[in-house]
């Protein structure tokens, strides 16, 4: 009966460790993330106003130079919008998987 709780401890010891690893690598890939996506939102406000300054003054007007920028963005919006299920789903669901139960050997 001793051999069969330490069995017991020993598998919830193992359960406990992998999870904390499956977490702590989702944790530290969801920052990652998290700074990229900032970075990239730091980047494309940056690049919609260098790009409405110089359409502003080949179409003259700033206000006509912003809704193309915004239409743009519009559109990019939509796409991304109707792709959501390929593009994050079925992305986040394959990463969590290879983090809590993919390969051993990366241990």
């Amino acid at each position: 009966m001793s051999e069969l709780r330490d069995y017991v401890d020993l598998k919830a010891d193992e359960l406990k460790l992998k999870s904390t690893q499956g977490l702590s690598l989702a944790m530290s890939r969801l920052t990652v993330v998290l700074l990229l996506v900032g970075l990239l939102i730091i980047v494309l406000a940056l690049l919609a106003v260098v790009l409405i300054q110089w359409l502003g003054r080949l179409t003259g007007s700033l206000a006509v130079a912003s809704s193309i920028v915004c239409g743009f963005f519009v559109l990019v919006l939509a796409v991304v919008f109707f792709l959501r299920k390929r593009l994050f789903r079925d992305t986040f669901v394959k990463l969590f998987i290879g983090i809590f139960y993919g390969d051993d050997q990366e241990a």
